[in-house]
């Protein structure tokens, strides 16, 4: 599983990611994505953020991956605590 967090500047760019993170996850904030699937595919998006976005970000855009493994602790409160049920 890798959660995603990004802060875009351009409103069309950080549209167009938001769209591209929806394909294969699903949103846990603005602008914080969950996903979990293959490592293959999370290799594919890593490589297509690289490929494709990458190149259009500037100096003010950030984009966090963060890679969780099975043995990660996470925390719920509010909302959140009850996503899984």
């Amino acid at each position: 599983m890798v959660v995603v967090s990004y802060d875009i500047s351009d409103d069309k760019l950080r549209a167009t990611f938001s769209k591209f993170l929806g394909k294969f996850g699903y949103r846990l904030q603005y602008s914080v994505f969950k996903i979990e699937n293959s490592r293959h595919i999370l290799n594919n998006i890593v490589q297509e953020i690289e490929n494709k976005f990458s190149k259009k970000f500037d100096e003010k855009d950030s984009v966090i991956i963060f890679k969780l493994s099975s043995n990660c602790e996470i925390i719920k409160y509010g909302y959140a605590k009850h996503e899984d049920e």
